[in-house]
């Protein structure tokens, strides 16, 4: 079974890629902590409002006119950098890297990464129960 076809897993997937590339992200930011006129970024954040809005109205077949229609996912966008409007600090070299803000942005980043982690493992483990295959 290809868990990917399911849209929570899908959705999962998707923030897990978004995770794994904003941790690149912040780490070139730590990276170049002290490269003179450099400003760090981070990617635009995923919202839910948005990933809705990638769904597509289909028309599954009725078994009753009460039944509702059903959605499929989009193809996902590439995930875009966002700028950093507000700068805390910049260094008389023109960095604008705070270690201290980096360094809690990729422990918001890992957290958000476990707690993924787990549904998914947590998911996987329910479709097996169901299957009979605990």
């Amino acid at each position: 079974m290809d868990l990917k076809k399911l849209p929570l897993f899908d959705l999962m997937a998707r923030r897990m890629s978004w995770l794994a590339q904003r941790q690149e992200v912040l780490a070139r930011n730590i990276a170049n902590a002290n490269t003179p006129k450099y400003t760090p970024q981070d990617l635009k954040p995923m919202s839910f409002k948005e990933e809705m809005k990638r769904l597509d109205p289909i028309d599954p077949e009725r078994t009753s006119p009460l039944h509702m229609a059903g959605t499929v996912f989009r193809k996902p966008a590439p995930f875009r950098a966002e700028e950093q409007r507000k700068r805390y600090e910049v260094a008389p070299d023109g960095n604008s890297v705070v270690i201290e803000e980096q360094m809690v942005k990729v422990a918001e980043t890992q957290m958000d990464y476990q707690l993924v982690t787990n549904l998914y493992r947590k998911h996987v483990d329910m479709i097996k129960t169901a299957i009979g295959r605990s």
